[in-house]
């Protein structure tokens, strides 16, 4: 097979001799489409020289990470993902015992990071549209609050704090308590979603920017994450920066996947179009889905979470019986929408 072959062919994990367990697993929500092929290409070439030990502490992936987001390279930190960078951020910036204030629900990783590091977590209740309420958030601050979460666009959800509200909220949260923008779907908001981030670091010297290139580039099994801002804080994050830490296979599909803008463009494209659709079919059928800015639905239930094991569908399950489901593969889009269309 080809690798324009493989490109086209979305990769939903299937087990087709497992009917009874998940045909589809939408609930990490991946990419379902493999690497692009110059990615590949690149990452092959690399592997020839995997008998040598990548950089002892990474140079050539943050020059090439600063170059692209517009800072110098000792404003940025490189890790085992956006996941892996969370951690150091959190180890770095917080002492036990301290608080950590979050959207909840939020990714499943803040709240197992905050058990790791000692932290006792705040949890903010998202509002009724299932936006992240930053005025209570901003209540929440104490004493001894040491970081806040802002995720934009939020997952579950997908929705987007307005960049007005951000600002608001920035300028209203005390320069001792870090803020972190996870912004680890960025790459599928509409360009008049986007944030002046420049513009926001140069005001808030407390702003922490945590990427990822899991989900819009579809190398989340290479673990590659990022954060960048302010060089006081980058430099405390940096203390942690593990040596040998990073693969030169990541750098080498960093370098490519810039290259291939116009094919990722392309790809993005495929994969949001893919999510309108089904979130106007669940829609006609009588299922509330809120407006999403990433590579996954929220579906609110009751009762999606249920209907969706049934079909042998794997989705990201919540205790409401709402659910989040990846999209992007046709095949996979057919089976949620055929699993939903009856439950209202």
């Amino acid at each position: 097979m080809s690798m324009r072959l493989i490109d086209e062919a979305p990769s939903s994990r299937r087990h087709p001799a497992k009917r009874a367990a998940a045909e589809f697993d939408l609930s990490l929500s991946e990419n379902p489409f493999p690497p692009l092929p110059s990615v590949l290409h690149a990452v092959h070439s690399e592997l020839a020289r995997s008998n040598r030990y990548p950089e002892f502490y990474p140079q050539r992936l943050p020059a090439l990470i600063a170059r692209h987001v517009g800072v110098d390279p000792d404003q940025v930190v490189v890790g085992s993902g956006a996941t892996g960078v969370a951690l150091q951020i959190i180890q770095s910036l917080t002492t036990p015992g301290s608080e950590l204030v979050v959207g909840s629900p939020t990714f499943d990783g803040y709240p197992i990071m905050a058990d790791m590091a000692g932290l006792n977590l705040v949890p903010v209740p998202l509002d009724r549209t299932g936006e992240q309420d930053l005025r209570a958030m901003r209540r929440a601050i104490e004493k001894r609050t040491s970081l806040i979460v802002v995720c934009r666009p939020h997952n579950p959800t997908g929705t987007v704090v307005p960049a007005g509200e951000l600002k608001t909220f920035l300028a209203s949260v005390p320069s001792r308590v870090p803020v972190v923008l996870d912004e680890a779907y960025v790459e599928f908001l509409a360009e008049a979603d986007r944030l002046d981030n420049a513009a926001l670091l140069r005001r808030h010297p407390n702003l922490l920017i945590l990427r990822t290139f899991s989900k819009a580039y579809g190398l989340a099994g290479l673990r590659i994450g990022y954060v960048y801002g302010g060089r006081e804080l980058i430099g405390r994050v940096r203390r942690l920066q593990l040596p040998f830490g990073m693969s030169a296979c990541a750098t080498a599909a960093v370098g490519a996947s810039y290259a291939a803008a116009p094919e990722l463009r392309l790809r993005i494209h495929r994969i949001t179009t893919a999510r309108e659709n089904l979130r106007n079919s669940l829609r006609s059928c009588g299922i509330d889905v809120p407006r999403s800015h990433a590579n996954f639905l929220y579906l609110p239930g009751p009762g999606v979470a249920t209907a969706l094991r049934r079909a042998g569908i794997s989705a990201k399950c919540y205790p409401d019986g709402s659910a989040r489901v990846a999209v992007g593969d046709p095949t996979a889009d057919l089976a949620v929408l055929a699993a939903l269309a009856t439950l209202r």
